[in-house]
């Protein structure tokens, strides 16, 4: 199955979209405390993308071997994730760690696509 993930973040909470065939799926989601107004934006979009990843392998809106169309709004965070550049926020890089392993056990075909920060549907939720 294909689905398009939407996924940002900011100091106090974090959201995903997750669109499927004819239907869409919205979530939004308070940080946990440790978080809480203590991240930059950069790695809150970093922890929306991993739950939200997560949460739609968790809920069965996504399966095993399915194929993701991740959109990114952050220049930086889609140069980490495509061209493995990684990055020198330790929080970030074990975020993407984290991802790429998921990715991988899950046996997910992801491909990212860089976006505008307008054509977001998860920025709407924040």
């Amino acid at each position: 199955m294909e689905h398009v993930f939407y996924s940002d973040g900011n100091a106090k909470r974090i959201s995903w979209v997750i669109q499927t065939n004819d239907s869409q799926v919205e979530q939004i989601r308070e940080h946990a405390d440790i978080y809480l107004d203590k991240i930059d934006t950069e790695q809150s979009k970093h922890i929306a993308l991993h739950v939200g990843l997560f949460w739609g392998i968790g809920t069965f809106t996504i399966k095993n071997n399915d194929t993701i169309k991740v959109m990114v709004d952050s220049k930086s965070m889609y140069e980490n994730l495509v061209n493995n550049s990684g990055s020198s926020d330790r929080f970030i890089a074990t975020r993407t760690d984290f991802i790429k392993k998921f990715i991988v056990q899950r046996k997910l075909n992801v491909n990212y696509n860089l976006i505008d920060c307008k054509e977001n549907l998860a920025t709407k939720l924040l």
